[in-house]
């Protein structure tokens, strides 16, 4: 069995310029752990897979194509692949959001503005 526990996990780089955490990573899914401080949000991209956030802690506002929503903890939403999205901490709190990418993706993801 492999555990990973994600206070020895190292932050990845990514051009989001945030705390991102790479949880696990096969041929099949990858699956990220998201810290944004108050204020701090990602760059809004799209993905050429199907991706997933579920929201562990605070309330994150969350665009999916032409839709932005505020979200609570233990919700789930989809984003279908080749959609933008982005996500946002317009809070004075801590978001935590764990992002699933099914398959895993074989091409690059495009950052808008």
């Amino acid at each position: 069995m492999k555990i990973s526990k994600l206070p020895e996990i190292s932050i990845k780089e990514t051009p989001h310029k945030t705390e991102v955490k790479l949880l696990y990573d096969n041929s099949f899914a990858q699956a990220s752990h998201i810290k944004l401080q108050a204020g701090e949000s990602l760059k809004s991209h799209i993905t050429p897979v199907d991706v997933f956030f579920y929201v562990l802690e605070g309330t994150p506002e969350i665009m999916v194509g032409e839709e932005k929503q505020i979200v609570h903890s233990d919700c789930l939403v989809e984003s279908p692949k080749n959609i933008s999205h982005c996500i946002y901490n317009n809070s004075d709190k801590i978001v935590r959001v764990l992002v699933v990418k099914a398959p895993k993706p074989t091409s690059k993801t495009i950052f808008l503005k």
